[in-house]
């Protein structure tokens, strides 16, 4: 099987859920902490491109910060730099398994990857 790798947010209760399912299921994923370790910009372009969405998709409309930053209209580049900046703005879960990547929410989301 390949690598599995996990974008984490141990303080997200659908990233612990998903995480905790990866296991569950035979899977020793390497965890990524992506507050603390960022996905850079190009990271998060092959990111898209394995999750088959544009990056409106992946950003977290809700968080306080994406009003701030007045995101709504930005083009793809601005949202894109914008999560790699702020990651906060980064939906979670995200899991990889070779060429494929999901979202774990919900968590059962990424088991078509194992």
């Amino acid at each position: 099987m390949p690598e599995v790798v996990i974008y984490h947010n141990p303080r997200c209760s659908k990233s612990r859920q998903t995480l905790a399912l990866l296991e569950e299921h035979g899977a020793t994923p390497k965890v990524i902490r992506y507050l603390e370790t960022p996905p850079d910009e190009s990271t998060l372009r092959q990111l898209l491109t394995l999750l088959e969405m544009d990056a409106r998709s992946l950003v977290r409309r809700g968080e306080s910060l994406y009003a701030e930053l007045g995101l709504d209209q930005a083009p793809e580049a601005k949202l894109i730099e914008s999560m790699a900046r702020w990651p906060i703005l980064i939906e979670r879960p995200i899991v990889v398994v070779g060429d494929r990547a999901a979202i774990g929410r919900p968590p059962e989301n990424v088991l078509r990857l194992l």
